[in-house]
């Protein structure tokens, strides 16, 4: 796990300047503590840097940048393939003594494999988390690539006569030549989705490489467009490999199909020369990477959760509960408001685009507490993109099947009135009937969530729901000037026509879209922030191909998601320890900023100031500011959504 960086002068008005690149990668120094490199090829202006968290092959042999032995191709790579030692075999099994190894690095086989294979073949074989870019000296040419579902960041992009790569944006704005001009298409589908999603980036002319693809950057690039991004692998390619190869067999064959391929995921994902655990939060996912984990173990497996004295935002017990059971080495700790308060203003630096969802609080709070115990630690994000556990999946589906019946003049009556109920009054209701609802209809905010409700019945089909549900401001082209409705959405309708019904449709889309570009980007930074590498075993490209062949009985069933999972969780874990209602790793941002926050906030939020940076028309956001103080309604999302640019933004200033 590392930080990679680097640049191509094609004018070479800087020459392959080690200093440059060497102050890039010092800009990432979190990314990788443990070492640096760089490298330089002074006749073409190209140069890498190197930032190093040594996981496997802690020697000098696994330093880089990398050159081969041939002399071709020079490397800088980020991330882990878990297979490499398989490859390594391949390699030597077709080629034997042709082969000449320095270490046992994952980045030299990686290396190799290209150089005997080609970019895309050696693509393919890889199983892995990975980012990297690789200079051909023999066809002057660069490549970058980055892995399957988008685990490890690579933004890149044109400025004049010169490319530049980073795993992060601080990296390429350390270059000299770098501009930093805001993308105003990009705020506002930051304002829509509360992250900035691929290819897209906050400044005008870098993107970011989409999951699942490489690219290649010659010479006649610089003069014209780039050669888009060339996909070696896709959900779409997983969706219809699933339908020709449809799972065939029994429930328990399906079970223990499954199992076997997450114990192989997780099997290579514990191959670690340094401390490794995982977080355990006590629900599905994690508690079933933690269970498969311990049963491969012959000691106890170190796990970590933090908890809240808040009993609304509060897993631990949970937690503690499964890792007795298991008998894992647990270690947790409780976090006080103003510890969660502290991390605020580390935000925009760490995430380092605009970025708003709220659970990016603890997880770095998480992160930093399991980083002084292990280097490396598996999660269990992804089980509900792959195995079709969120609730809106279920919600979208019921929805729908009862509007699609009701005349739309009819459902825009039930909206109308809905909304003219009062908040306050809606929530007093709820709370006469509450006792003798199930618990799966209980749940907080009701008169809110109520209102939300009425804003999506009235709509024409589910794809057009699906977009309402994980939008944040629903019309970002009210709040930022410049920009219209037409480029502040990235869910076109006829993506849903690949598919057979609505909740692998959005499954897809997550998988696409929230998955890499808001929950990986998240645990990435969030992690790498305080040099603690992350696995994600549910990943695996053959784990996540499996759940495709399956038919969506086997994941969502009688009203649940994630089905097959949990019946691989009950043979390790009792049924009891697990079952409860959903819990997101939220914290009480709507209280703090009627509270502690709102002097920072009103700061941020000021008219004046929202006027003369130009970037947003002030009255809706002061509108929805004065609703919140006042208690009338919870904006505390849209709200975070405004203060996380304003405070990207203002750290910016201070960086320039």
């Amino acid at each position: 796990m590392c930080g990679i960086c680097g640049y191509w002068d094609l004018n070479l008005k800087l020459g392959a300047n080690t200093s440059i690149v060497e102050l890039m990668a010092s800009k990432i120094n979190h990314r990788g503590p443990d070492g640096q490199g760089t490298w330089h090829d002074l006749s073409s202006g190209v140069a890498f840097g190197h930032r190093r968290l040594s996981i496997v092959d802690l020697s000098s042999a696994g330093d880089q940048p990398m050159t081969s032995h041939s002399g071709r191709h020079t490397i800088v790579f980020n991330g882990e393939i878990y297979n490499h030692v398989a490859i390594r075999n391949e390699l030597n099994a077709s080629l034997g003594d042709k082969i000449i190894w320095k270490g046992y690095s994952d980045t030299e086989t990686l290396l190799i494999s290209i150089e005997q294979w080609g970019i895309e073949k050696a693509l393919t074989r890889c199983v892995g988390m990975f980012a990297f870019a690789l200079w051909d000296n023999l066809d002057g040419t660069l490549h970058i690539a980055r892995d399957r579902f988008g685990e490890k960041p690579l933004y890149y992009g044109f400025q004049g006569k010169t490319f530049l790569f980073g795993s992060e944006l601080k990296a390429l704005r350390a270059h000299p030549f770098f501009q930093a001009e805001i993308n105003r298409k990009a705020l506002g589908l930051f304002l829509r989705y509360n992250y900035v999603p691929a290819p897209h980036c906050i400044y005008k002319g870098i993107h970011k490489l989409p999951p699942g693809s490489y690219m290649r950057v010659t010479k006649q690039d610089f003069s014209r467009n780039a050669e888009s991004p060339l996909l070696y692998w896709s959900i779409e390619d997983a969706v219809r490999k699933g339908k020709n190869e449809p799972f065939v067999g029994c429930d328990k064959e399906c079970v223990d199909q499954l199992e076997g391929k997450l114990q192989n995921s997780i099997s290579m994902q514990m191959e670690s020369e340094v401390p490794l655990g995982a977080f355990l939060s006590g629900g599905v996912d994690s508690s079933a990477i933690v269970a498969l984990m311990q049963s491969q173990s012959a000691i106890p497996i170190r796990t970590f959760t933090i908890g809240f004295h808040e009993k609304a935002f509060n897993e631990a017990t949970h937690a503690k509960a499964v890792a007795s059971h298991l008998g894992t080495d647990h270690t947790e700790m409780y976090v006080k408001a103003e510890d969660a308060l502290k991390v605020i203003p580390k935000l925009p630096d760490l995430y380092d685009e605009p970025f708003s969802d709220s659970s990016q609080i603890p997880t770095f709070l998480v992160a930093e507490m399991t980083r002084k115990h292990v280097t490396v630690s598996l999660s269990g994000d992804a089980g509900d993109e792959v195995f079709g556990g969120y609730n809106r999946y279920l919600f979208v589906k019921r929805l729908w099947s009862v509007l699609e019946k009701l005349p739309h003049h009819l459902r825009g009556c039930l909206a109308s009135l809905m909304a003219s109920v009062p908040i306050s009054l809606w929530d007093k209701l709820y709370s006469i009937f509450r006792p003798f609802l199930p618990p799966r209809s209980q749940f907080a905010l009701p008169g809110d969530k109520i209102h939300k409700l009425s804003e999506i019945i009235g709509l024409n089909g589910p794809e057009t729901i699906y977009q309402t549900l994980i939008s944040n401001w629903k019309k970002p082209e009210e709040l930022v000037i410049g920009i219209d409705s037409s480029s502040s959405n990235i869910t076109p309708k006829k993506e849903w026509g690949l598919h057979e019904n609505i909740e692998n449709a959005m499954m897809a889309l997550d998988t696409t879209n929230y998955l890499p570009d808001d929950i990986l980007t998240k645990v990435d930074r969030a992690a790498m922030g305080v040099s603690l590498e992350t696995r994600i075993p549910f990943l695996d490209h053959r784990v996540v191909e499996f759940a495709w062949s399956l038919p969506l009985e086997m994941k969502v069933r009688e009203g649940q998601g994630k089905w097959i999972l949990r019946q691989v969780l009950y043979k390790y874990v009792p049924k009891e320890l697990i079952e409860r209602p959903k819990m997101g790793f939220g914290m009480p941002i709507g209280d703090w900023l009627r509270g502690p926050l709102r002097e920072w906030a009103e700061s941020l939020l000021d008219d004046s100031r929202l006027r003369s940076e130009g970037f947003f028309n002030p009255a809706p956001i002061r509108k929805k500011w004065s609703e919140h103080l006042s208690g009338k309604r919870n904006w505390q999302y849209l709200l975070w959504n405004v203060l996380m640019f304003q405070a990207w933004l203002e750290n910016e200033k201070v960086c320039a």
